[in-house]
């Protein structure tokens, strides 16, 4: 379930949780480290409430990784706790994680929206498993859209010819 704002009215998320956040054709993903705040891999364009301008992280090349509030971070979008991976994966130590979590702040590293987005950051710091089934998703809808569609022009293309042979 998804929880709107405010988020006075709901239960904390426990250390260490993965954040799922719904913006405007994504997911934004963030760790849960305590007091109000989570730590989550920010390209520019990744701001509460930028709507369809926050799409532009898709081109990007760098991130910052920020340690903000969760309803900062969160702005109007609807959110939840998802820790995607907990049935195949063991999450890592609590204190492990959020040490590790908080030891990135501030820091600059490679981003991209297939091979290292915010969802591959934060399932690496809980997991240690850089994983986003979202892409993988995406990817193989992709794929089948794209087969469909040569498969369609195929069909298409290969009818008209024996037609045009035919009449000739």
């Amino acid at each position: 379930k998804y929880l709107p704002q405010p988020l006075k009215y709901y239960k904390e998320p426990n250390l260490g949780d993965l954040i799922r956040i719904e913006r405007t054709c994504y997911q934004h993903w963030a760790l849960y480290i305590g007091g109000g705040y989570v730590v989550h891999l920010a390209p520019p364009s990744e701001v509460a409430n930028a709507g369809a301008q926050s799409l532009m992280s898709v081109v990007a090349d760098r991130a910052v990784v920020k340690k903000e509030l969760l309803k900062d971070v969160v702005g109007n979008s609807n959110w939840r706790v998802d820790n995607l991976l907990d049935k195949e994966y063991e999450p890592r130590s609590t204190c492990v994680v959020i040490e590790e979590a908080k030891a990135w702040v501030g820091r600059v590293m490679r981003y991209n929206v297939i091979s290292w987005n915010c969802e591959h950051f934060v399932t690496n710091l809980r997991y240690g498993k850089p994983e986003s089934p979202n892409v993988a998703l995406a990817s193989t809808l992709a794929a089948t859209a794209i087969f469909g569609i040569i498969a369609l022009a195929g069909t298409l293309s290969g009818p008209d010819k024996e037609k045009r042979h035919d009449t000739e």
